[in-house]
């Protein structure tokens, strides 16, 4: 009997124990870049609120010290009211912001009317459910 060892007092995890424990990992580990993905969005949501505010404000700037609308968005940083326009966080490029043109002036028919107001260029959808292209 002394050849044959005795495996009884061996310790260690069993199959099931291991597969457990992994399908723990797996799952908490999946809820965990859920949350990282939402976050992500959710800081880039926050951009474009910001990044909207100050170009719409620079523009009502523009209008309040030249009595007329940009033709452009380039003008207000040609003109100094912003130092750069900034990308769109949802598309990466500041070539896709999508400016609103202003209402003809019926005193001047003549003058061309200008950027009123810029939108985010793409078509996705923000976490709450409106399209990012739709925001005031």
């Amino acid at each position: 009997m002394t050849g044959i060892p005795k495996w009884t007092n061996v310790g260690g995890f069993t199959l099931i124990e291991v597969l457990i424990v992994l399908t723990l990992v797996v799952v908490l580990s999946s809820m965990g870049m859920v949350q990282y993905q939402n976050s992500v969005q959710r800081s880039r949501e926050a951009v474009l609120k910001t990044d909207l505010f100050r170009m719409r404000d620079a523009i009502d700037q523009y209008y309040a010290d030249k009595n007329k609308y940009p033709q452009a968005l380039q003008d207000l940083v040609s003109e100094k009211y912003l130092r750069d326009i900034p990308a769109d966080p949802m598309t990466q490029s500041a070539d896709t912001w999508q400016a609103v043109p202003a209402e003809p002036d019926p005193n001047n028919p003549t003058a061309e009317p200008g950027v009123y107001d810029v939108k985010s260029g793409t078509d996705r959808t923000a976490l709450d459910g409106s399209r990012y292209a739709d925001w005031d």
